[in-house]
């Protein structure tokens, strides 16, 4: 038998809808890594049979290694069902060892004898077993040639003995001569550690001189041993943790009412629906939700990573991630794995003992964030550069990736996880039909994001199904999108956010009624007769600006840009340096400008003069009136025709040299984030803090545990090295190849494909 086994292992207790002819009484086992916690069925080889099957988990049965390998010796499917419904026989087997004393059925007498062989004579397989596990019996006494064998299966030897007083017998077949005390429970009808589950209160006695003790119920081991938490003594002593056999148990308290409510381990064991309402608010408990429950130290709080059914229990349970480590496993029930968390910080508790431990999900907002019942507000604005490294850092963090998702995982984690910036999305008055769109935008993915650093799977799937069910798109639970799409979907369609950017033409005629567009991205084109070779994404904006004739009516608080096409081809440039600050003071329609030669308030612009290799590669160039005078005397400008520069309506314009002393101030956004895409499949880049060095990777599907009905892993990691590159000159950086930089770099220069910039100053006034 393997001494590190992680394959699960079940009966069948029904045949299946599906497989019929897989029958009921079947024993099957299921890799570890062949689980899915999104799934309500499991992946699991039936022995006997050749392949996989996927199997509703309602009936499938968990079973130790051991009794699976107790019940393979059985040759009828109906009689393992009928000993699994009785199991006494089967829990006593598990208690003999070579050399017990026991009684074996044989030719309807009931014999004596002694273990001398425990395991396999079949070639019935299970992993890493040599098959069903049978009884070899010497027998004794006057019961001595009333056998069958000498110790010998077949052409094998098992054990010694004499001839005829050797038998091998199935766990039915045997029974220890001298049997321990019949438990508490005997006779009850199935498995007695199954009637057991987290938050059950007992009595026990541990021996025949002590008074009857009380518990709750922490942990049900295979091997029969119970994990619970004891109570206060007769003395006023706090009790603790430990461990004892299930025979010792007396009762399961049914009335938990019996028990005063101020220990500190009571919790309410009623049955529950799927999901329990916080009485002060109407909320409903949910994947990410952070909760509290009592347990014997006092009150623990956990994050719901897992709700849903174990096998044998009525109630819906609750697996929780504790953040102190006070709980019984890492995420697995019975050598099932449900979730994923370190160890001891895993526990399963009835959704019904669980308590709503943050308030942040109440119904009004104050200042954009969140207030319950209209006392007490619970802020939760974007992450702060200090707390992401220990709110954001990991694996299973960020948004979970599933079912060509990643475009929206991506895109949502840039905008809130440590930006305010598109907030009013989150709280604006909408459309009745949209407000559930709304709700589950702000309160199954922002939040949690921002307060737990995680947002499982579904409920972006729910984001999904909802878009979907409002008549938006036929194929949003399924089918591969672009961001700008989504983005667009959700800012214009469903929450009819303002248009972002206004833009108007550069040479309108002055007296001309002005027209605006209006949008909510920018689309960089280029003029395919650049000599952009290593370009900046302010070279880039300025120069598709110039080629359009276009510019900014105003500040916007938001800009996102994407990043120009060829064709089919999506990259137009090997690289593109992210511009960390973003000057469109030059780019205004109506604002105040510095002369590019003095510094003094410009007058002029001159688009011709753009492309002139003599000024610097960067920005629009405008004069004052002296400087344009001066710079079109030469003669291979004396063809350009500058235009007056428009300034702020009741601003006095003076015409006279130096008129202007004063330094116009500039217009500057800051980046946020990045989104990029490589093969169809696109992460981010978040700027959270000042320095140079403050940038994550997000990547919702970095990692996949299991196969077709397994789950992807999402991780946020920091990457620092990406500071090395944007402060590299540009020589340097031209030589660097992209395999060769350092950690994510590389996705960060080659592979920017949406670039979202913010208004410190404007961020508060949409």
């Amino acid at each position: 038998m393997a001494s590190r086994d992680k394959n699960a292992y079940f009966i069948i207790t029904a045949t299946p809808v599906i497989c019929g002819w897989i029958k009921s009484g079947c024993i099957c086992y299921k890799k570890e890594t062949l689980y899915s916690p999104l799934s309500d069925t499991v992946h699991v080889v039936c022995i006997g049979e050749i392949g996989t099957y996927s199997l509703p988990v309602d009936i499938l049965r968990p079973l130790t290694r051991q009794k699976a390998e107790f019940l393979l010796a059985l040759e009828s499917n109906e009689e393992r069902l009928k000993e699994i419904a009785k199991p006494e026989m089967l829990e006593q087997a598990t208690e003999l060892t070579v050399g017990s004393e026991v009684m074996v059925a044989q030719e309807g007498s009931w014999l004596k004898g002694v273990v001398r062989y425990i395991g396999p004579i079949s070639d019935r397989k299970i992993p890493d077993s040599g098959g069903g596990v049978f009884f070899g019996v010497e027998l004794l006494g006057e019961d001595m040639g009333k056998g069958r064998n000498d110790g010998s299966f077949g052409h094998k030897k098992y054990f010694e003995c004499q001839r005829d007083c050797g038998v091998f017998v199935p766990f039915t077949r045997i029974k220890p001569l001298h049997p321990k005390p019949s438990a508490p429970w005997a006779g009850m009808e199935g498995d007695p550690t199954q009637k057991l589950s987290f938050g059950d209160r007992i009595t026990y006695i541990l021996d025949d001189k002590s008074d009857c003790q009380h518990g709750m119920v922490l942990k049900v081991k295979p091997d029969g041993m119970i994990l619970i938490s004891t109570d206060v003594d007769e003395h006023g002593k706090r009790g603790g943790e430990r461990e004892i056999p299930w025979h010792i148990i007396i009762n399961k308290e049914e009335d938990a009412d019996e028990w005063p409510r101020s220990k500190p381990e009571k919790m309410d064991i009623s049955d529950s629906p799927d999901t329990v309402k916080d009485p002060s608010a109407d909320v409903a408990i949910k994947l990410g939700s952070r909760v509290v429950v009592h347990l014997a130290n006092g009150a623990a709080f956990a994050t719901v990573r897992w709700i849903g059914s174990l096998p044998n229990m009525s109630s819906r349970m609750a697996g929780l991630e504790l953040e102190e480590a006070c709980g019984v496993s890492d995420g697995t029930f019975r050598d099932v794995r449900y979730f994923t968390c370190p160890f001891k910080k895993g526990l399963f508790v009835k959704l019904s003992s669980c308590q709503l431990g943050e308030s942040f999900l109440g119904e009004t907002a104050v200042n954009g964030y969140f207030e319950h019942d209209g006392q007490d507000a619970s802020p939760v604005p974007p992450l702060r550069s200090e707390d992401v490294m220990k709110t954001l850092i990991g694996q299973m963090k960020g948004i979970q990736g599933h079912c060509n998702s990643c475009y929206m995982d991506a895109a949502l984690f840039s905008l809130f996880s440590c930006s305010s910036v598109l907030d009013s999305l989150l709280f604006k008055k909408t459309k009745p039909n949209d407000e559930p769109i709304q709700r589950t935008l702000l309160r199954d993915i922002v939040c949690p994001l921002r307060s737990n650093g995680y947002v499982p799977a579904r409920s972006v799937m729910k984001l999904r199904k909802q878009v979907q069910e409002r008549g938006h798109c036929p194929s949003y639970t399924t089918d591969e999108k672009d961001p700008e799409e989504f983005l667009t979907l959700i800012m214009q369609d469903i929450l009819s956010l303002e248009p972002l950017l206004k833009l108007k033409s550069r040479n309108q005629t002055k007296g001309v009624t002005e027209m605006e567009q209006t949008s909510y991205f920018y689309q960089i084109f280029m003029d395919y007769n650049h000599s952009l070779v290593l370009p900046t994404v302010q070279q880039l904006l300025e120069h598709s600006f110039y080629n359009s004739d276009i510019k900014l009516a105003e500040v916007p608080s938001c800009l996102i840009l994407t990043m120009p096409r060829s064709g089919k081809q999506f990259k137009m440039f090997p690289k593109i340096i992210p511009s960390l600050q973003l000057d469109i003071t030059a780019l205004l329609s109506n604002g105040l400008q510095q002369c590019v030669l003095c510094g003094q308030l410009a007058h002029v612009e001159c688009s011709k003069c753009f492309l002139d290799p003599v000024f610097s590669s960067t920005g629009l160039k405008v004069f004052c009136e002296n400087c344009s005078t001066q710079v079109h005397f030469h003669p291979s400008r004396q063809f350009h025709k500058p235009t007056s520069l428009r300034h702020p309506e009741g601003f006095p314009h003076s015409r006279s040299p130096g008129s202007s002393s004063q330094t116009p101030p500039r217009e500057k956004l800051e980046l946020f984030a990045v989104l990029c895409i490589e093969t169809s499949h696109y992460v981010s880049f978040v700027k959270h803090g000042p320095k140079d060095t403050d940038w994550v990777f997000f990547d919702s599907m970095a990692d996949r545990k299991g196969e077709t009905d397994g789950f992807n892993i999402p991780e946020v990691k920091a990457c620092p090295e990406v500071a090395r590159y944007l402060t590299m000159p540009l020589a340097e950086l031209a030589t660097q190849v992209p395999r060769e930089m350092d950690g994510v770099a590389k996705r960060l220069f080659c592979d920017g494909y949406m670039y979202l910039y913010q208004s410190p100053s404007m961020a508060l006034y949409h």
